[in-house]
């Protein structure tokens, strides 16, 4: 097995810190266009490995000709959110780097699973399927386990309880407009609305949309990085382990969902081929225009891409 995180600023190398921890690889590659940048943090990590105890070779690289025959190629690369930028803002640019990211490193590994973390995610993930080519399920976005591990990570610090007994799923693009299913909020398989009232569940929803520039609005210069990366390897686990996990993951549309040529946060079964299918869940009226709005929030902005 052979891994490529393209991108070694926070999440791409934080990303491939945790990858080659859990043995997901043989082979990691680090590529980044900054001279030195990605053959110093690559060396760090490994060098790390006789006290850690991983036998996962990494390395770093400016030459995409080193990420040939990778199995998984996870994109992070791209300029970060700055307070008062929201994702939209961030398109124009981050779907140039996006772009040529992907012809880089299809031509080098052309049977890759492509798992995309660039902001805006919905947006980027879509150029990366048309840039690249590949089937829809060889190309899939990191979007609703990050806003779900948010979602958890909020009720359990309200209601004081463990997130590990938190289930949750949060719909849609990633951003302002995504659906959290609070209807299908359990802990321990009880529902949420029979631990707290409604104002409280309406302020952990509202929290769980802005949880990305809440932390940006902390840091000022850069933007979450340990939660995102978390939600990637979470993602490349379970292809590597052919898991079958479900998983909130921005996926192409092709009539689910009454969604069409456009990528957004559905559940999935992930594993070895990719997305080996979207979950259909029941929703509500309500959520069905909720999931729709997001939607063509994406939508609206996959047309203003110039490719």
């Amino acid at each position: 097995m052979k891994i490529t995180v393209v991108g070694a600023g926070n999440v791409g190398a934080t990303a491939a810190q945790r990858i080659v921890d859990k043995e997901l690889a043989n082979d990691v590659v680090l590529v980044d266009i900054v001279e030195g940048l990605p053959q110093g943090k690559g060396l760090d990590m490994w060098e790390s490995a006789p006290i850690e105890g991983f036998d996962t070779h990494v390395r770093g690289t400016n030459n995409y000709d080193d990420t040939a025959g990778s199995n998984i190629v996870v994109i992070t690369a791209g300029i970060a959110r700055k307070p008062g930028m929201t994702r939209e803002q961030l398109q124009e640019t981050n779907a140039g780097i996006v772009k040529g990211v992907t012809e880089a490193v299809v031509a080098k590994s052309p049977q890759a699973i492509l798992i995309v973390v660039s902001n805006p995610l919905d947006v980027m993930t879509y150029v990366a399927y048309k840039v690249s080519g590949f089937e829809r399920h060889r190309v899939v976005g990191m979007a609703g386990i990050l806003d779900t591990a948010r979602y958890r990570s909020f009720i359990a610090l309200e209601l004081g309880v463990s997130v590990e007994d938190i289930q949750a799923l949060v719909l849609g693009g990633h951003g302002d407009s995504m659906v959290p299913l609070v209807r299908y909020t359990t802990i321990a398989g009880v529902p949420l609305a029979e631990f707290t009232d409604q104002p409280t569940i309406d302020r952990l929803v509202k929290r769980t949309r802005d949880g990305g520039i809440e932390i940006v609005n902390y840091l000022k210069t850069g933007s979450a990085y340990y939660a995102p990366s978390a939600a990637a390897v979470e993602m490349v686990e379970a292809i590597v382990k052919d898991k079958k996990r479900i998983l909130p993951c921005a996926a192409f549309c092709q009539g689910e969902y009454g969604l069409n040529d456009t990528y957004i946060g559905v559940p999935v079964k992930l594993g070895k081929k990719g997305i080996e299918k979207i979950i259909e869940v029941p929703l509500t009226a309500d959520e069905k225009a909720a999931l729709k709005k997001s939607a063509d929030e994406v939508k609206s902005n996959i047309a203003k891409l110039k490719m």
